[in-house]
């Protein structure tokens, strides 16, 4: 039998947390301790926010074609750029899951006595911690360009929970994808594959009204479409929630403990 996870003492041995928490902060303090070793690769992941807004936003700016409700479209494009950002980080995370099963690292958590659903959780709280580096960057780049963001606490914390919300149920629907998949190589197709429709098929760019009727419809059972939704109505100045603020958490809290239910179970056929 492979012996159980080397952790940190006061990860798995304190009392002060439930024993659940203390082994889902376990998984998520290993994935966080890479992103502080290596946080070159949040640097890389900002070029494409840059260049869409940068180059696309100001752009279509100009043409004054898309109906915003008159926020200026940077404005209004800023919080789908922000999500889109999530969306592309988190879309990948299950490559890690891949490369640590080559290394052996899965099969040690596999024999741990934590319950599956603590170790898709741990990963989906160090992808979140990700997001929220991601989402500062987008948040300068953003000011650096003029647009008029709010900064409320309540905004702020919106924020900041829509974006890890987001991040989690991307990096969870990946996690299953690994674990169906289980080749790199096939679950790099499936990523690229993914990650434009989910962004074009959104109100990330533009606004659901001028859609085709059956893009509009892709729209409402697309997760990304209420992340958006919520950071319009949070992050920029005159911004508004289309489905509502309560509505947009719900949909992703539910969309949420759905994948974290079928990741669990799929969990061990990564080794398999």
């Amino acid at each position: 039998m492979l012996p159980k996870p080397e952790l940190p003492p006061a990860v798995w041995n304190s009392s002060a947390a439930p024993l659940f928490l203390q082994q889902m902060s376990a998984v998520a303090e290993a994935d966080i301790r890479k992103l502080i070793h290596d946080p070159v690769e949040l640097l890389t992941r900002m070029v494409q926010p840059v260049l869409w807004l940068t180059i696309f936003g100001q752009v279509f700016a100009r043409t004054r074609a898309i109906p915003t409700g008159g926020v200026p479209y940077l404005d209004f494009m800023a919080p789908g750029i922000l999500a889109q950002s999530v969306l592309f980080g988190a879309i990948f995370f299950g490559i890690s899951l891949i490369w640590e099963r080559d290394l052996g690292i899965v099969h040690k958590f596999l024999v741990s006595p934590a319950p599956r659903t603590a170790l898709v959780l741990g990963r989906a709280v160090s992808s979140s911690v990700r997001a929220i580096f991601q989402a500062v960057m987008v948040y300068v780049v953003a000011l650096l360009l003029g647009i008029h963001l709010r900064f409320s606490g309540d905004a702020l914390l919106g924020v900041v929970l829509s974006v890890s919300l987001g991040a989690s149920v991307f990096s969870t629907f990946s996690l299953i994808a690994a674990c169906l998949v289980k080749s790199r190589e096939r679950f790099m197709g499936i990523g690229q594959v993914l990650t434009m429709p989910l962004f074009f098929a959104s109100n990330a760019i533009y606004p659901l009204e001028i859609m085709p009727a059956w893009l509009r419809w892709l729209s409402r059972v697309n997760p990304l479409s209420y992340q958006v939704d919520a950071l319009r109505g949070l992050m920029i100045e005159g911004g508004h929630s289309g489905f509502g603020l309560g509505f947009d958490f719900l949909v992703q809290g539910m969309i949420l403990t759905i994948l974290v239910a079928i990741a669990a179970k799929l969990y061990p056929n990564i080794v398999t």
